[in-house]
């Protein structure tokens, strides 16, 4: 029997319209644009202004641009990860949502919480689930609105996030083209450094919790920085190693937009031209789960068939990996592989 791998097939995005930039940020916290870019190296992030609109909104945007740039028919779909850190109600899922809103009448949903790292995640799964046999087209989604969790008062945190959501088909082939490995971790010790205080069922929202600031996102920026840099560098390196990929063999370095310090030690570690890291974080900022993917959206025009990726993020937890793909299609999509279907 020949091997099925899981392949990406093709990618959609979405960003809000309106655009934070670190003049504006300067008039509401004490910050400035060249603190902000020495340090994090944002320029600017989307803002998702319009109320009652959240993670699902944006990854519907998303996923209706994917279905009309693939062609696929919604029916076939099979099922939906949906990867985020801030979902529009605790239940039901922005999964359900999207397969509601989006006419994906035979599928099966459900949602990712792994913070940063949830893209990776759920790509491992969807592949895994297609290997299998059992399902041929699985859409993962990447969205978060961390504007709805961060504190515009609190100069070392509100500079570093945005809004955003991309999406990827994942098909099965039997090609050699698609997920070639991963290596994904969590050490469980990042509770203290980087968390959401209040909302879940641990410590429910209260006045009191409203009052002293406890939904807001608390980071513990040096601790979070040195071990995103040791374990994204270290996962990154890992899997380069393992199948036998030097600087050379690759393409491109996909890693979580978190701060370009951070992806510049990474890129150091596999010995890889900063030419050959894809960056979105100076217009986009951190936009956590869909960070990876929309990097994807951003620079699909420039990949080709048979490109090497190494993806890499680390998040709260500390949930952290990497994975290696083989791209499947011309950015034009010319020359896609041949799925099964």
């Amino acid at each position: 029997m020949e091997k099925i791998h899981a392949v990406i097939t093709g990618v959609g995005g979405y960003v809000p319209d309106y655009v934070l930039t670190n003049e504006e940020l300067s008039h509401m916290v004490d910050t400035n644009d060249e603190w902000i870019m020495t340090r994090i190296g944002v320029k600017e992030r989307r803002i998702l202004k319009e109320e009652g609109l959240g993670a699902s909104y944006m990854g519907r945007k998303a996923v209706k641009q994917l279905l009309k740039k693939t062609g696929v028919d919604p029916e076939k779909i099979d099922a939906v990860i949906f990867s985020t850190s801030t979902p529009d109600y605790h239940f039901p899922s922005c999964a359900s949502i999207i397969v509601g809103k989006c006419g994906l009448k035979n599928a099966f949903a459900f949602e990712y919480s792994a913070a940063c790292c949830g893209f990776l995640y759920a790509v491992d799964t969807a592949s895994a689930l297609i290997e299998c046999g059992r399902y041929k087209k699985i859409i993962v989604v990447g969205s978060d609105k961390m504007s709805s969790v961060v504190n515009y008062k609190d100069r070392q945190t509100c500079p570093i996030f945005g809004d955003g959501a991309a999406a990827v088909l994942i098909e099965a082939t039997h090609e050699d083209f698609g997920q070639m490995d991963a290596f994904l971790k969590c050490d469980g010790i990042g509770l203290p450094f980087l968390h959401l205080a209040a909302g879940g069922s641990v410590c429910p929202s209260s006045y009191f919790t409203i009052d002293n600031g406890m939904h807001y996102i608390h980071q513990e920026g040096r601790t979070v920085f040195k071990y995103a840099v040791t374990n994204m560098s270290e996962c990154s390196a890992k899997v380069a190693e393992r199948n036998g990929l030097t600087g050379d063999d690759i393409t491109w370095v996909v890693p979580h937009q978190a701060n370009v310090r951070i992806i510049e030690a990474v890129a150091k570690r596999l010995d890889v031209p900063m030419e050959k890291v894809m960056l979105s974080i100076r217009h986009y900022g951190n936009t956590s789960s869909a960070s990876i993917p929309l990097c994807l959206w951003d620079y699909e025009p420039q990949l080709r068939k048979g490109d090497k990726l190494i993806f890499t993020a680390f998040g709260a937890g500390f949930v952290y990996g990497a994975s290696y793909l083989k791209w499947g299609y011309n950015g034009d999509g010319t020359d896609k592989v041949e799925v099964i279907d």
